[in-house]
Parts: C-alpha cells; sequence; structure tokens
C-alpha cells in the first residue's frame, strides 16, 4: 500500500489542510484501474466506516499477493466539510464560503479540448490504445487547471485521482434510506452484480441527471469523445461509474460496514481485479428503474411528521406514506404515493414546513425531466 498526501491550497493564513488517498496494487498495462473515494457529503459517515473497513482488507489481500488491478481509495473525499460545525451541528454538505454542494458542478475539460489534444494520434483499430491516450491527455489537462481556492483544489485533486481509472463509486449515504444506488443506462450492466452484492433495494437510472455529480462526469465526458469521434475511432469504455447509498446517516455499526466492504471486494474479485473464487451474486432486490420515474413527495403542510411506511418498503399506488399533524387545529393530512415502487429514502426531522422535500418513491415511467437530484 502507498499512501500519497496531496495538499490543498489554503484557504487562511495558518491553517492547511490535505487529502490523502491509499493506492492498493498495480494496473500496469492490462488490469483495471478502481478508484473508490467515501463522503465528499462529509457527513454522510456510513460510506467512510465502509471505506476503512474496505482498506483493512484490500491491505490483507495485496499482503496475500491477490491484487491483478489497482485499487485507489480516499476514505476522506472532504476534509473541508469535516471541519465545518456551527454551533454543534455537522454541515457537511455545502462549501460554507460559497454555499456550493462539494457534490455538484464538477469542472471537466470538454470533450472537445480533449480530442484536440490527442490530434492525429488516434488509432483507426486499437480502442484500448486510444483509451490510453485520452486518459493521459484528461490528465495533462487536469493538471494544467490552477485551483484560486481549497473548495476548487479539493475538486481539482479528487477528479485528477479518479481520471484513469476503469470504474469509479462514489459512496455516500442518505438521510433515512434503504441501500441504493444511482448510475447510468450505460454503466448499469457493469454496476449490476455489484448492486446484487451489496443488496441494493432500490436503482436509480439516468444518463445526465442534471447536476454533474462526480460520479456523472466521468461517465458524461467519455460518452460525449465516444459520440465526438464517431465509428471511424473506436474508443474503450472506461465509462463504469456509480454513487452508492449506504442507506441512512445514522447506519454506522461494523457489520454493516463489513458487510459492504465484502461486497465491494466480492464484486472486485469477479471483475478480476482481486484474485479468488467468484461468488454467485444474488437475485437483485429490485429492479432498476429511471430516475426520472422516481416520485419526490411533498409536505403540504406545515407540522409534525409521523411516517406509515418504512424505508425500504414496497408501496402501491395510494398506499399512504406519511401525515402531517397540526396540534393547533388537530387536523391530520395523509400524504400518498401515486407510484408502485420502493420507498427508497426520507426526511430524517419531524416536524416540517410546507412545500419541504419528504422522501421518494421508485417508479418504472418517467413522470420528470430537467435537473433530476436536488440541493
Amino acid at each position: 500500500m502507498q499512501t500519497r498526501r496531496t495538499p490543498l491550497v489554503s484557504t487562511t493564513l495558518g491553517t492547511s489542510r490535505e487529502l490523502v488517498s491509499f493506492h492498493f496494487g498495480d494496473a500496469g498495462r492490462d488490469g483495471e484501474k478502481v478508484y473508490i473515494q467515501s463522503s465528499l457529503h462529509a457527513d454522510e459517515t456510513p460510506a467512510m466506516l465502509t471505506a476503512w473497513s474496505l482498506k483493512q482488507r484490500l491491505a490483507a489481500l495485496e499482503t496475500e499477493g491477490r491484487l491483478r488491478g489497482e485499487v485507489v481509495v480516499v476514505p476522506v473525499a472532504n476534509p473541508i466539510g469535516l471541519s465545518q460545525h456551527v454551533l454543534g451541528q455537522f454541515l457537511g454538505r455545502f462549501e460554507a464560503n460559497s454555499g456550493q454542494n462539494f457534490n455538484r458542478a464538477f469542472p471537466m475539460p470538454p470533450a472537445d479540448a480533449l480530442i484536440g489534444r490527442v490530434g492525429a494520434r488516434f488509432s483507426p483499430d486499437d480502442a484500448a490504445y486510444n483509451a490510453r491516450l485520452v486518459r493521459a491527455a484528461l490528465v495533462e489537462m487536469l493538471g494544467e487547471m490552477r485551483a484560486k481556492n481549497e473548495f476548487a483544489s479539493l475538486r481539482l485533486a479528487l477528479l485528477t485521482l479518479a481520471s484513469q481509472a476503469d470504474v469509479v463509486l462514489d459512496l455516500h449515504c442518505s438521510l433515512e434510506a434503504t441501500m441504493h444506488i444511482y448510475t447510468s443506462p450505460a454503466s448499469w450492466p457493469a454496476i449490476e452484480p455489484l448492486a446484487r452484492y451489496l443488496g441494493a433495494n432500490g436503482v436509480l437510472l439516468a444518463t445526465d441527471s442534471g447536476g454533474q455529480s462526480f460520479d456523472e462526469v466521468h461517465a458524461l465526458l467519455w460518452n460525449d469523445v465516444r459520440d465526438r469521434l464517431g465509428d471511424k475511432v473506436p474508443l474503450g469504455a472506461p465509462n463504469i461509474a456509480a454513487t452508492i447509498e449506504h442507506r441512512g446517516q445514522r447506519d454506522v455499526d461494523y457489520d454493516t460496514a463489513a458487510h459492504d466492504a465484502d461486497a465491494i471486494v466480492d464484486y472486485l474479485i469477479a471483475r478480476g481485479v482481486i484474485e479468488g473464487g467468484m461468488k454467485d451474486a444474488p437475485p437483485l432486490a429490485q429492479a432498476a428503474t429511471p430516475l426520472a420515474g422516481s416520485q419526490q413527495l411533498t409536505a403540504p403542510s406545515s407540522g409534525i411528521v409521523v411516517y406509515r411506511a418504512k424505508v425500504g418498503a414496497v408501496l402501491k399506488a395510494g398506499d399512504a406514506v406519511f401525515d402531517i399533524v397540526d396540534p393547533l387545529t388537530d387536523s391530520v393530512t395523509t400524504v400518498t404515493t401515486s407510484n408502485d415502487g420502493v420507498f427508497y429514502m426520507r426526511r430524517a426531522i419531524r416536524f416540517v414546513h410546507a412545500g419541504a422535500p419528504m422522501g421518494r418513491v421508485t417508479g418504472v415511467v418517467a413522470i420528470r425531466s430537467g435537473v433530476l437530484i436536488g440541493a
């Protein structure tokens, strides 16, 4: 294992932070490289514990000589957010100076510039060679970018670490949730075994959810390059990327983290990154559905929230999801779902204002368009 430390731009006098990455194995010329980071939203601790557990397993597997590729693990992907506490409240989703979401608007170089950097060196018949050219050009272009502040330097460091990976996994969690995954239709065939090993109770598919989140910009860039090159220039497809939502913020325990780390190891064995007997993947808990098909439930009024449905429940249209209780008027308003699907995440607090987002239910029919993910 190699430990690498990337210093971030200092925001104020007398302060400094660094991004720490752990590198296992060696992809060489033909092996796969897998990049895994956790807690880009710094208050999403279940992901961090899973990454820590995975790091222990990878260290042991490397000692046993079982790595056939390279795995990079960044257990603390957001040292900035870890320091943001206001009156005892942990604020890890948004950067305090700018108000920006740590997992939105990642600045990838444009596809046209990337293709122009490679120029006439593309091969007419070697897709793997072309992929190496594009990766090298991407690393060069990221290396030429200059971060003006700590927040921008964190983003640039994370993009650079992941830029040469065949598989990019971004580990998160929701507020109160079942295990679920966000990925693209192009990535889904390669991610499906991981969903099975993890026991994902929901898989949400979108090519472009509109937020330029970390996992999505990698897949989008390669898809864009491929489309612009056309059929005359074959290109290897390192567009496997996904966000893994490790249940809810309070689901922090050793057994759960060990289960998820073992599932990731099983997935890497199945891909040939780790040597070992491949386990049969269990059946998929729920079929993948379009992210545009998920119903976003909102509070029709202010009051006390009483959930009628548990996270992970399979609901039918018309089923009660939650009540809003008004302790002044004694009114009780019941909110139902119009979807048949899984109630895969919900709000963690129990008193809300009118219009507050309350949870989501998967659905097979697209009912939304535009930006599909929240702030």
